[in-house]
């Protein structure tokens, strides 16, 4: 495939190569989408626009509510629970151990990155299986945090304890935030992978790359908001491009 050839071409150029994914990454795990046929949100509606707002004003509520099992919609609570990374995850794992992949920014909140080897991973949107203190934001395991009053308070600053996925209304947290800018600033070349380029923040990365002169490697089956500005566009799931990808850097270097 010549878009794979030019995409190789690119990577081994660059001085600092980023990863950028989204949902579709995972949809190839068996995690279906918010958005478009099949998404979470088409079939059961749009969730709280104001969640963060409510947790904010009713934190008590909010974590009784979860510890009675009121979950994710449609399902989404059992599907992060069975997913498993697929080969587009490995692949970009691959990437990183070569040295070649620098950093990987994720809107994904299922935790596949880290279960297929990747390291230097930023969650823009939080981890499924992670709380977060909203005052000094220090993470803590989910499973193993013990919950002694409701809601329960940070150890570190007695701050709030909350879910690390962020909520409708919730800004990104600003640890997350600043590593993304930092790691955006030093990319000359981005692969912007499963990701439909309309969420921001995150969709804002890949447009400063490409206005720094940057070079955009778009890897999805379908045309997204950041198509017209990529520079390769490789039209296939990223289960399967990426693998390929791996192998044909691995014959040049």
């Amino acid at each position: 495939m010549e878009e794979i050839e030019a995409a190789v071409e690119a990577i081994l150029r660059a001085r600092y190569v980023v990863a950028l994914t989204g949902a579709g990454v995972s949809v190839e795990s068996g995690i279906p989408p918010f958005r478009g046929p099949g998404g979470l949100w088409t079939r059961f509606g749009e969730p709280d626009m104001r969640g963060f707002e409510r947790f904010k004003a009713d934190p008590k509520g909010w974590w009784e509510r979860r510890l009675r099992g009121v979950s994710r919609p449609g399902g989404l609570g059992e599907a992060l629970r069975r997913a498993r990374p697929n080969p587009g995850h490995y692949a970009l794992a691959e990437l990183e151990r070569m040295g070649i992949l620098r950093a990987l920014i994720t809107q994904n909140i299922d935790n596949l990155h880290f279960q297929a080897g990747s390291r230097n991973v930023i969650e823009i949107h939080g981890n499924a299986y992670k709380l977060r203190c909203i005052s000094c934001h220090s993470r803590f395991d989910r499973e193993s945090f013990r919950i002694e009053e409701i809601p329960p308070r940070c150890p570190l600053c007695g701050g709030l304890i909350k879910s690390d996925t962020v909520m409708f209304g919730e800004p990104i947290p600003p640890d997350v935030l600043r590593r993304c800018y930092d790691e955006t600033a030093k990319c000359d070349c981005m692969l912007v992978i499963g990701t439909s380029g309309v969420v921001y923040p995150a969709a804002s990365l890949p447009i400063a790359v490409k206005q720094s002169g940057g070079v955009l490697i778009e890897v999805n089956p379908r045309e997204t908001e950041l198509t017209p500005l990529c520079d390769i566009i490789i039209r296939a799931p990223s289960g399967e491009a990426l693998p390929r990808l791996v192998e044909a850097i691995k014959r040049r270097k």
